[in-house]
């Protein structure tokens, strides 16, 4: 395996913190690196600092000879007019779009788009651009599911290196060899899968109180022999005396976070009655959002929402929050309902208050009791109460918006997309949350981890309606990625970007002698892809039974079977790239 990138020794720091210091990297072609860590530990100056677009205090980060780095930051503006001159006028560009649902605004100049849009068409720019490393912050944020699904396959079949950031543990354990933790200034390198760094984190995490319960039992014991009676301390110097007292004395490496994120603080009871949606229609500029829609609300429930961009999900919980009026029909809350709603439009927060000033809001003396706990519950320990709103990076604010929406004590909470810009321990505590919570809960999210795990019944808006979902969540994402548009001739892979370039090189050597037509090759092409992803899910049951066989026979049984698969995944590839070719051939004459 080539080396493309190597970190050595980098090291960055903040005012207050170390983010990370002497880190080594090195990234191989077929690596597939994940990096997690707590909000703020560094994990996107690391991104920036592997493409060169930031520059370590110490250290140096060295590109392997021809090394092309493509990457998706996200707080770098796009560069161009329209979006068509961000990401390119090629096919490759144009089929990119396609699947991340934004072929309708290629003509669209950049400041018509919503935040949303932009960070689609970030994102197509990047898998548009050739290279051999593809470095990515976040990719999930404002994607829909199927898209997710996509991107996860667009990903596995990328053939140079991927390092990802992101809090989405559904991609993660789909598609990373390796996880580098970010811990409190520390680096850990595991060689695994998500699945996998869990493991060794709880192992870490039980050996490190195993290490400090057995220290300070020895400093008792010591201490304890040491001051045994006159004669024993006669013979004892007092140095190892004061030794033993400074060990015992001496407090372990705080944990990242100060115990379990305990948000069960009390709410309101909620009575037989939440809320009632009743026959809503929603019509903006003309155009139907929502048509006809009915849904209720019991006091216990707990739903997800799920869609497509642009089906008109958050459009939906403006009614049932009754942000938003409907054009017609009715909604009703129950009389002791109180509603938090948290949203993913950002919120106007005074860059110069301070954390605990934005807590406390107008009506309260910032620093009170109630309010330090609150703080103390999401983290916001240390020095961070004090910080400047604008010091806070993405995720801390997003936090803190989340902190001052549970703070209204709610007894129905309504979430759109809340595990954007979150952590996952953040994640894994807001979940924790949402079992105690005491009410009702209608989420709408993209990540499936958090939906399985908080809700108990899924509905979709499809066609400006919502409803259940026949056959459940992963039913639906089948039959949504496998539906095309008519725009959706052109099924690809990550392959057209990578190694010496895009599908164009092997045309000469894809030559059909019978030209087929578009619609033809677009079904083989589908075809093809389809064999593809049924190998590779064979691949991944052989490899389990592989790795976990103990009987020498049934391991060299399982050794051939996966050398078979493979070779024909690889056959299956090529063929993949001949078709595309000669699609692409044919689309330009």
């Amino acid at each position: 395996m080539a080396i493309l990138l190597d970190a050595s020794s980098i090291t960055s720091t903040r005012a207050d913190r170390v983010l990370f210091r002497d880190l080594s990297l090195t990234i191989s072609t077929g690596d597939r690196i994940g990096v997690v860590g707590i909000n703020g530990t560094g994990k996107s100056t690391l991104l920036r600092m592997l493409t060169g677009t930031e520059t370590p205090e110490s250290g140096q980060v060295r590109r392997g000879r021809g090394t092309r780095v493509a990457f998706l930051d996200q707080e770098a503006p796009l560069q161009g007019l329209t979006v068509r001159e961000v990401v390119g006028d090629h096919w490759e560009a144009k089929a990119i779009l396609d699947r991340l649902a934004m072929t309708h605004a290629i003509d669209s100049s950049l400041d018509q788009l919503s935040g949303g849009q932009l960070k689609r068409v970030a994102l197509a720019q990047v898998l548009a651009t050739p290279s051999e490393v593809l470095i990515l912050d976040e990719p999930t944020n404002h994607l829909d599911l199927p898209t997710i699904h996509w991107l996860e396959q667009w990903i596995i079949n990328y053939r140079g290196a991927v390092v990802v950031v992101s809090h989405d543990r559904h991609l993660l354990d789909s598609v990373t060899t390796k996880m580098l933790e970010l811990d409190r200034g520390n680096t850990f390198l595991h060689n695994m899968g998500y699945a996998g760094y869990l493991t060794a984190r709880l192992e870490r995490d039980e050996k490190a109180a195993e290490d400090e319960s057995v220290r300070r039992n020895l400093a008792r014991r010591e201490l304890a022999w040491l001051q045994r009676g006159a004669k024993a301390r006669s013979r004892k110097p007092q140095a190892r005396i004061d030794a033993a007292q400074r060990l015992l004395e001496t407090r372990a490496p705080t944990p990242a976070r100060t115990g379990q994120l305990d948000l069960s603080f009390d709410t309101p009871r909620l009575g037989r009655e939440a809320i009632e949606v009743t026959a809503v229609t929603l019509s903006l500029g003309g155009a139907t959002i929502i048509e006809e829609t009915s849904l209720t609300v019991a006091p216990d429930d707990r739903i997800g929402i799920v869609g497509l961009n642009g089906s008109g999900k958050s459009s939906l919980l403006d009614l049932i929050a009754k942000v938003r009026e409907p054009t017609s029909g009715t909604v009703r809350h129950g009389a002791t309902v109180r509603v938090a709603y948290y949203t993913q439009r950002p919120v106007d927060l005074d860059p110069k208050l301070r954390v605990r000033e934005v807590i406390a809001g107008p009506h309260r003396t910032p620093g009170d009791l109630i309010d330090q706990k609150l703080m103390e519950r999401f983290w916001f320990t240390g020095e961070l109460p004090w910080a400047p709103v604008s010091t806070l990076s993405g995720g801390e604010k997003k936090r803190l918006q989340l902190l001052c929406t549970l703070a209204l004590r709610p007894n129905v909470l309504i979430l759109d997309e809340p595990t954007n810009d979150f952590d996952l321990d953040t994640l894994r505590a807001l979940e924790e949350y949402l079992d105690d919570f005491r009410g009702a809960v209608v989420v709408v999210s993209h990540d499936r981890s958090f939906l399985q795990r908080v809700t108990e019944r899924i509905l979709v808006v499809e066609d400006h309606r919502a409803s259940a979902i026949p056959g459940g969540l992963e039913t639906w994402i089948e039959r949504t990625t496998r539906q095309e548009s008519p725009s959706k001739t052109r099924e690809f892979s990550s392959t057209v970007t990578t190694g010496t370039g895009n599908a164009r090189s092997s045309r000469s050597n894809s030559q059909q002698p019978l030209r087929k037509s578009s619609s033809t090759l677009s079904h083989s092409l589908r075809e093809t892809e389809r064999e593809m992803n049924k190998l590779r899910r064979k691949l991944e049951v052989v490899e389990a039974s592989f790795t976990t066989s103990v009987d020498h026979n049934d391991i060299a049984t399982y050794g051939r079977e996966l050398a078979e698969l493979q070779n024909s995944l690889n056959q299956l590839e090529e063929d993949w790239i001949a078709i595309a070719s000669e699609l692409e051939a044919l689309k330009g004459d």
